[in-house]
């Protein structure tokens, strides 16, 4: 809804969409912990939603775009597949067969990681600099929109369901932050490089609006514990 209206282009609803369907992003461990929230539970739900990804996302894909957009289910099974579910399964094969020997390198592999994500994106964002001209503040605005919606309805629905302060903390995050560098990597592979505009701004406005908010419950929560202690 919120692609329809900001931007009619099938490129931008399409991706924005996708976005939506895809798991929670990596970042949102490291943001939770920053926020005070329930890291444990974080990572759980993170890694449930990868694992239920490669069918989850092409099938709510087809679902919500599947009747205007032509969407190649089997395709982008295959391609999460692919993308998810292969390096984590060998990640974790790794780990434990080979335990020993990586220790030395294993502090590494995020921030190759990081540097990885941030040269992609560098480059969608310099290939599509003319569709930035046209359409970059509503694209931003767009991007703005489901990042705040989606913190905030995951905030407020836990807090509706009783949840305490820390579990609803860490579910606004987990709903806030989308695996971007997913929805990125698809788009392009199922529909087009300018396609995967909107999940590279993503990929910079959900760490910056994470951080900030991280910061901020993080000072709301020291600020609680000194008004207890004086108390």
């Amino acid at each position: 809804e919120i692609a329809s209206c900001l931007v009619g282009s099938e490129m931008c609803i399409r991706d924005r969409i996708l976005l939506g369907c895809c798991p929670g992003g990596t970042a949102s461990n490291v943001i939770c912990y920053l926020a005070k929230g329930d890291v444990a539970l974080s990572i759980v739900l993170t890694s449930v939603s990868t694992m239920i990804a490669f069918l989850a996302t092409p099938f709510l894909t087809w679902l919500f775009i599947g009747q205007t957009v032509e969407v190649d289910v089997t395709g982008m099974l295959v391609s999460v597949i692919n993308i998810v579910v292969v390096p984590v399964a060998l990640g974790l094969a790794i780990n434990y067969f080979f335990e020993s020997r990586i220790k030395a390198v294993r502090d590494v592999f995020p921030a190759i990681s990081a540097a990885a994500i941030v040269i992609i994106i560098a480059i969608i964002i310099g290939t599509n600099s003319e569709n930035l001209e046209q359409s970059g503040p509503l694209v931003l605005l767009a991007v703005i929109l489901h990042n705040s919606l989606g913190l905030a309805g995951g905030y407020g629905a836990a807090k509706a369901l009783k949840f305490s302060e820390k579990e609803a903390r860490t579910i606004a995050i987990e709903v806030g932050m989308q695996n971007s560098g997913l929805s990125v990597a698809l788009a392009i592979k199922h529909f087009t490089a300018a396609a995967a505009l909107p999940g590279a701004i993503f990929s910079i406005w959900h760490n910056l609006s994470g951080s900030f908010l991280a910061g901020h419950w993080s000072k709301e929560t020291e600020f609680d514990r000194d008004k207890h202690e004086i108390s």
